[in-house]
């Protein structure tokens, strides 16, 4: 016999042990879970239950759309204004330039999306 009971052994205590301490650490993490936010929903039987909000995405995509398509607004604007052949003289220079010049070349270069928006918005550009 030992001095916890008569009944329980040292294994079955330690496995007492083991599930109570996961208990907690479970309860631990959700607790955590929960100060950053939670719902409250009535159950079926009456019991209020708090669970933690789910984590929104981690990337803005649309913060990502609305930059792309400034970008594209940026270009139409400035092929709006310089006309497509000084514009395409422009990028050529900056593609016979250094490293950091050639890759805004890359990314200046006029496109399909780009000369469309310019010429919409060429009568509204001086």
């Amino acid at each position: 016999m030992t001095w916890w009971g008569p009944g329980l052994k040292d294994a079955e205590m330690t496995n007492a042990y083991k599930s109570f301490d996961k208990r907690l650490r479970r309860i631990g993490r959700n607790r955590a879970r929960l100060v950053q936010g939670y719902t409250s929903k009535v159950g079926k039987d009456g019991l209020i239950v708090f669970r933690p909000k789910r984590s929104e995405g981690g990337f803005p995509i649309r913060g990502l759309v609305f930059l792309v398509i400034g970008f594209f607004c940026f270009k139409a604007v400035i092929i709006a204004h310089l006309g497509e052949t000084i514009y395409n003289q422009r990028v050529d220079a900056l593609a016979n330039g250094s490293m950091v010049e050639q890759a805004g070349a890359i990314a200046m270069q006029a496109e399909p999306v780009s000369l469309t928006i310019a010429q919409l918005i060429r009568p509204l550009v001086p």
